[in-house]
């Protein structure tokens, strides 16, 4: 049995400083740090975390006055922020650069008169802070079902954003189902799916022609590593979403000689050499990793949170 290993795979800029803002704000202010939501979508690095001193949170009302708290990478609403300013906790924002991009267009579109169609998933962190930029004016959609139901206030002023970690091709029939619906609907100068879900979703295009079997490493609260398991699926491939090696059933490689393997963008490459161990383990005996893209983008950090930066300060919000 070979293994063939996706590239890139794992970790993106967003992830990285996300954890980073979290892993600081302890070493600076010190246990406990609350975090909104998970982090990111992963257990490993929420256990990780947790076991540093993080103290994760649904909400705000259940971080003390006067704490510090990091939102997550996915982003919050403007009524989150509110809170947090009003009940003068400290706050980190860990919301990824390429999330807030997202933000910054609805604050501008809005600013036009236009109504606003996001695209992405019911519920997810991401789409509900995107969704709370705005007090009115946002429609939500899915599928293309979802746009040919859609009722606006005027086509003629109508613009969409979408979730950065959707499927590429998924988002792409629904974009075209809105343009065809709506002709003079604007969109985003640049894609909002970021650079990390496309490549990796691409990765797994090359890999999986290739391959008998592939295993995605990545939480179920995972768009982005959900995504990837659809993606292998449609070339024909059995496509698995394992948490961590522990999660894998040898049954899946009866007859198989080929697995491949990826990760999400929130699933760190500690949990794909445990697989590859496990696979080891079961009989796998190359391990060959594909030519791909190599990624090179660094998110700077938050002001604050400098190592060396160890005073504490009165409570106050701290932007991104």
């Amino acid at each position: 049995m070979d293994v063939v290993l996706a590239q890139p795979r794992g970790f993106c800029a967003g992830v990285d400083r996300a954890i980073e803002i979290v892993q600081r704000a302890l070493q600076i202010h010190g246990a406990p740090i609350y975090v909104r939501h998970e982090i990111v979508h992963n257990t490993f690095v929420v256990q990780s975390l947790r076991d540093q001193g993080a103290v994760f949170v649904d909400e705000l009302d259940e971080v003390p006055s006067g704490a510090t708290v990091v939102f997550s990478a996915h982003g919050v609403s403007k009524d989150v922020r509110a809170q947090a300013q009003a009940r003068g906790l400290r706050v980190f924002d860990a919301t990824c650069p390429l999330v807030t991009k997202v933000h910054v267009e609805v604050a501008k579109l809005r600013s036009q008169a236009r109504d606003i169609v996001m695209i992405g998933h019911a519920g997810h962190p991401e789409v509900e802070g995107t969704l709370g930029q705005a007090s009115e004016g946002m429609y939500l959609v899915e599928t293309v079902q979802d746009v040919e139901r859609l009722q606006v206030r005027d086509p003629a002023a109508l613009a969409y954003v979408t979730q950065t970690t959707l499927s590429v091709d998924d988002a792409a029939a629904v974009v075209a189902a809105l343009k065809q619906r709506f002709p003079q609907i604007v969109e985003p100068k640049k894609s909002d799916i970021c650079y990390a879900t496309q490549n990796r979703q691409d990765a797994v295009k090359v890999m999986a022609p290739q391959v008998d079997v592939v295993l995605v490493i990545g939480s179920p609260s995972s768009s982005n590593s959900n995504r990837l398991r659809e993606v292998a699926q449609r070339f024909g491939v059995p496509a698995y979403l394992v948490d961590d090696a522990q999660a894998l059933q040898p049954e899946w490689l009866a007859g198989k000689a080929r697995v491949g393997i990826t990760a999400g963008a929130s699933a760190p490459e500690v949990l794909v050499e445990g697989l590859i161990e496990r696979l080891k383990a079961l009989g796998a005996r190359r391990v060959h990793t594909l030519a791909g893209v190599s990624e090179h983008v660094e998110f700077p950090l938050p002001k604050g949170l400098n190592p060396k930066d160890k005073e504490r300060s009165a409570p106050k919000v701290v932007g991104a």
